[in-house]
C-alpha cells in the first residue's frame, strides 16, 4: 500500500483510535482498527528459535510454547565467526515464523558483554562491538529477506539483569559511541530492522522509553532508522512523554490504560495531535506491511532445521585446549563419559528465550545411536552444587583404566539466567571436585563445558588434556559433540569473549553490577580484550582463541595502499594454508593498532575478519577490507567520528594475542582543526591514573520525606528510604509486601518455563509495571493505591481493592 494511502487512513481516524493503535491487544499482538482495515499482527519471542505463547488462558507470564527449532543460542552462533551460517539460522526459523503467522520476531539482542557476570549473557553475541554487529545485522537479513521482521534489542546500556527495570547506566559519550550504540548502528545503517526495541533501564536519568536523544536524535535522526520503536515488554515510564521521545509501540498491551492517558494530553494541550500523528502513521505502515508478509500454509521441514541446528553448533563449538592430540578419539577407544550433563543436555539459556523444542539429542544419546560402547556415569546431581561423595566415587571407579574420559560439566540454569546476575564466575562445586579427583584415577581427562558465559577452570585446567567448549549448542549439541569428539568434524569455533582467570581481574568487576540508583561505567571503552591487553593482563583464554584438529599458515599481507586520508578505505590481503592433514576452517582476524595520542585508547581493536574452509595442502588468497571507521574514535569535541594522522599497524591475527602478520598504513586526518580531549589526567581506567574521577551518584526520588514514586521496586531495603510513615513502620510494611510479592511470584510462576527468572524479575519490577505484564489486571488504579498505602495517604486500601475491578 503506497505511503500517500497510510496518510488517508490517519485522516479518516479518531483520536482514540489513534490512541488505540499505541499499545498492544495483549501481550503478543497489536491493536487492529476494523473499520478501516488496519490488521492485527502477531510478535514472539525469539532469538535462537521460535517462542510462540500456546493461547491457554491462565497467566500470561512465561506460558509453553509452540514446538520449534531450538538453534544454538547467540554466544554460541557468534563463535562460529560466520555471518553467512548465522544467515542461514535466521532463513529457518523465518520459516517456522511464517508458519505460525508470527509476523516479528523478538531479537537479535546485540547488548555487549560488558561483565562475564551478566544472567542474559547467553542471548548476546560479543563483548566486541565489530562482531556483534556483523553477526547481528546477518540475523536480520536472514529474517527479513523473508518477509519476517526483527527487533533489534535492547537499546541501550543495558548490560545487567539487577534491577534492570530502573537503574541509570552512567556512561560516557565516547564509551557509548564506540562500544555500545556501535552494533545497533551498524544494524540500522545496514539492514533497517523492522523494529527496535527500547530497553527497561535509564540512560543519564532519562528512562529509555522516555529517552528523546536516543529514540528520535540518534536513532532517527543521525542514522535515519525508518521502523518502529516497541518497548520492551512492562518498560514504559511515561506514555505520553515516549509518544514525543519517538516511542511508537508499548507492549504489552494493559486494556487500554496509557492509552486514555495519551487522548487526555491531546485533549489538554500537554501532547500535540502532530506528535501523536507520526507514530500512528508509523504503526499503519507496520500493520499493513506485516499483515502483508504473514506466512500462509506454510509447513517447514523441522528435521532439516534440526540439521541446520547441528550444523551451527558443529562450526561454533570452540576448542580451547587439545594437548598431545587427545582429540579427535577413535572408535577403538574404552571410554568412559562422565557427567550428568552428558545424559541430560543443556542446550539453551533460562529466561524468554526458552525454547519447546522438536527434539533434542544428548551426548550418550548420540553415542549410543553411532553404536559406540562406553562406560557412563553422572558425577553429580544437576540441583544446587550437585556435590555427592557417593557419585563422585562411582565415576572415579567407572574412570580407572580407561583410555579416555569425557567430562561433562559447565553451568545450569540455577547459575545463569535472565532475570537475574551471577555472583562469581565458578561452576557448581561439584563439578570441579569432580574433574580434580578423575584427574587422580586417569591421565587422559577431556572436559566438554556446557555454559553460556566464561567459568573459572584454572584450578584443573592444567591436569586435563584437552577442552572442547560447547557453550548452548542448541538441540543437536549431543550430535555435534559427539562429532567434534570423534573426528567426523574439525572444530572451527572461535572465543567471542575473553576468559579470564578470576572476575577481580576485570576493571568491570569493580563497577557491576552496582545499584539501587545508578550502574557508573568507570571502564569507558576498555571492555573485554580492550582492558585485558591496555592492563597487560594475562588471560586464561584470549578474545578469538580457538584450536583445530589441522594447522594454518599465514604470509604475504600486503595493502591496497600505504597512505590514506581519513574517509578512505583500504583492503588488506594475505595468504592462508592449511598445512595440516584433515580439512578445517580458520577465522583470520584483522585488528587495527592507534598511532601514539594523548586521547586514551585502545592497544588494539577488531576491525575485520574472515572465515576461510580449506582442504589439506590447501591455499587461498584472503582480502578484507577495513572502512573509514576502523581508524576513527568518536571525538566529543566535535561530536563526530574522527581519525588521527599517525602510523596505525595492521595486524593479521589468528587471535587478539596470536598475531600472525604485520602492516603500516599512514593516514592523514581530514579534520587537522579539530580538537582532541587531553585524558590524560582524567582516563577512566584504574591503573592509568592514581584516583579514579569521581562521577556523582545521581539521586534516588524516593528519599526521606517525599513521596514513593511508581519507578519503587519491592527489592529489599527500598521501601526504607520514604516518607511520611516513620522509617520502623515503613520499614516493617515494606517486609511484608516483599514476602508478599515474593509469594504471589511463585504462586504466578506455577507452571511456567522458568519461574526463577519470573520471581526474581517481579522482586525487581516498579511499580508502573505491574499493569502492563498482567495485561491490565492490576490497574493504575491498584498500583496508585498500593503507592498511597506506602505513603500513608488515607483511602489506599480501598484504591488497591476496587482497582482490580475493570476500569470503566
Amino acid at each position: 500500500m503506497a505511503q500517500k494511502n497510510y496518510s488517508e487512513i490517519l485522516g479518516q481516524m479518531t483520536l482514540e483510535e489513534k490512541a488505540s493503535l499505541c499499545s498492544g491487544l495483549d501481550t503478543w499482538q497489536t491493536k487492529p482498527i476494523p473499520r478501516l482495515g488496519i490488521p492485527s499482527v502477531w510478535m514472539s519471542d525469539g532469538p535462537n528459535g521460535l517462542r510462540k505463547e500456546m493461547q491457554t488462558g491462565g497467566t500470561n507470564i512465561m506460558q509453553k510454547s509452540e514446538i520449534a527449532t531450538c538453534f544454538p543460542t547467540s554466544v554460541t552462533t557468534a563463535s562460529s565467526w560466520d555471518p553467512e551460517l548465522m544467515e542461514e539460522i535466521a532463513d529457518a526459523m523465518a520459516d517456522e515464523c511464517k508458519a505460525h503467522k508470527v509476523t516479528t520476531i523478538l531479537g537479535p539482542g546485540v547488548n555487549i558483554k560488558r561483565s562475564p557476570l551478566c544472567g542474559r549473557n547467553f542471548e548476546y553475541f560479543s563483548e566486541d562491538p565489530f562482531l556483534a554487529g556483523r553477526m547481528g545485522a546477518a540475523f536480520v537479513r536472514g529474517f527479513q529477506k523473508n518477509g519476517v521482521g526483527v527487533s533489534l534489542k535492547h537499546f541501550c546500556a543495558n548490560n545487567q539483569e539487577h534491577i534492570r527495570m530502573s537503574i541509570d547506566s552512567v556512561v560516557d559519550e565516547r564509551a557509548l559511541r564506540e562500544i555500545y550504540l556501535s552494533p545497533f548502528e551498524y544494524i540500522v545503517k545496514t539492514e533497517q530492522p523492522t523494529t527496535v526495541m527500547c530497553s527497561y533501564n535509564r540512560l543519564g536519568g532519562v528512562y529509555l522509553s522516555d529517552n528523546k536523544r536516543m529514540l528520535t536524535d540518534i536513532l532517527r535522526g543521525e542514522w535515519g532508522y525508518k521502523g518502529i520503536v516497541v518497548s520492551d515488554w512492562g518498560a514504559v515510564n511515561d506514555r505520553v512523554e515516549g509518544i514525543r521521545a519517538g516511542l511508537d509501540l508499548e507492549m504489552p498491551g494493559n486494556k487500554g490504560m496509557n492509552d486514555r492517558h495519551i487522548v487526555a494530553a491531546v485533549k489538554n494541550g500537554q501532547l500535540s495531535e502532530e506528535e501523536l500523528d507520526k507514530v500512528v502513521l508509523r504503526m499503519i505502515k507496520f500493520a499493513f506491511e506485516c499483515k502483508e508478509n504473514e506466512g500462509k500454509g506454510y509447513k517447514p521441514d523441522l528435521e532439516a532445521h534440526h540439521q541446520i541446528a547441528r550444523k551451527a553448533a558443529e562450526q561454533s563449538a570452540v576448542l580451547l585446549k587439545n594437548t598431545d592430540e587427545a582429540l579427535p578419539l577413535n572408535k577403538l577407544q574404552r571410554v568412559a563419559v562422565i557427567g550428568a550433563l552428558a545424559d541430560h543436555l543443556r542446550y539453551q539459556g533460562a529466561g524468554s528465550s526458552h525454547i519447546n523444542p522438536y527434539k533434542t539429542v544428548s551426548f550418550t544419546e548420540a553415542m549410543r545411536h553411532a553404536g559406540q560402547s562406553f562406560a557412563y556415569a553422572p558425577g553429580y546431581s544437576l540441583k544446587g552444587d550437585g556435590y555427592s561423595k557417593k557419585l563422585i566415587d562411582e565415576a572415579c571407579s567407572i574412570a580407572k583404566g580407561k583410555d579416555a574420559v569425557l567430562v561433562f560439566i559447565g553451568l545450569t540454569d540455577d547459575f545463569e539466567s535472565e532475570g537475574f546476575d551471577r555472583k562469581h564466575i565458578n561452576m557448581p562445586k561439584s563439578h570441579n571436585i569432580l574433574v580434580e579427583e578423575l584427574a587422580k584415577v586417569n591421565d587422559n581427562i577431556i572436559v566438554v563445558l556446557s555454559c553460556g558465559s566464561p567459568v573459572k577452570i584454572d584450578a584443573w585446567e592444567c591436569k586435563v588434556k584437552s577442552i572442547l567448549n560447547l557453550y548452548l549448542g542448541g538441540q543437536a549439541g549431543g550430535e555435534a559433540a559427539y562429532n567434534i569428539i570423534y573426528g567426523k568434524v574439525n572444530p572451527s569455533g572461535k572465543l567471542a569473549e575473553t576468559f579470564p582467570f578470576n572476575n577481580e581481574d576485570n576493571v568491570v568487576a569493580k563497577y557491576f553490577p552496582m545499584g539501587p540508583r545508578t550502574v557508573e561505567y568507570r571502564e569507558s571503552i576498555f571492555v573485554g580484550y580492550r582492558f585485558f591487553d591496555k592492563a597487560k593482563k594475562a588471560v586464561q583464554y584470549p578474545f578469538g582463541h580457538g584450536l583445530s584438529y589441522t594447522k594454518f599458515e599465514y604470509s604475504d599481507a600486503v595493502l591496497s595502499k600505504e597512505k590514506i586520508t581519513e574517509g578512505e578505505t583500504v583492503t588488506v590481503t594475505f595468504k592462508l594454508k592449511n598445512i595440516g592433514k584433515v580439512a578445517g576452517a580458520e577465522t583470520a582476524q584483522i585488528y587495527v593498532c592507534p598511532p601514539e595520542s594523548k586521547i586514551f585508547k585502545a592497544d588494539r581493536e577488531l576491525k575485520g575478519f574472515r572465515k576461510v574452509f580449506l582442504q589439506p595442502g590447501e591455499e587461498k588468497e584472503v582480502s578484507i577490507e577495513l572502512d573509514e571507521r576502523a581508524f576513527s574514535f568518536y571525538n566529543v569535541n566535535i561530536g563526530d567520528w574522527h581519525a588521527e594522522s599517525g602510523t596505525y599497524k595492521i595486524i593479521v591475527a589468528a587471535s587478539s594475542r596470536d598475531s600472525r602478520l604485520y602492516c603500516a598504513l599512514d593516514l592523514t586526518t581530514a579534520k587537522p582543526d579539530a580538537e582532541i580531549p587531553d585524558y590524560r589526567k582524567t582516563a577512566p581506567i584504574y591503573y592509568a591514573v592514581d584516583s579514579m574521577a569521581t562521577i556523582p551518584e545521581r539521586q534516588f526520588e524516593a528519599v526521606l520525606g517525599r513521596p514513593l514514586p511508581t519507578n519503587s521496586t519491592f527489592r529489599k531495603g527500598e521501601l526504607t528510604i520514604n516518607n511520611s510513615l516513620s522509617q520502623v513502620k515503613v520499614s516493617a510494611f515494606g517486609k511484608t509486601l516483599y514476602g508478599l510479592l515474593c509469594g504471589g511470584a511463585k504462586i504466578v510462576s506455577l507452571g511456567a518455563e522458568n519461574p526463577a527468572m519470573i520471581t526474581e524479575s517481579i522482586k525487581d519490577m516498579p511499580l508502573r509495571s505491574f499493569s502492563g505484564f498482567t495485561g491490565g489486571l492490576i490497574s493504575q488504579k491498584s498500583v496508585d493505591g498500593l503507592l498511597d498505602l506506602c505513603n500513608g495517604t488515607r483511602g489506599g486500601l480501598k484504591k488497591l481493592i476496587t482497582g482490580f475491578k475493570k476500569e470503566k
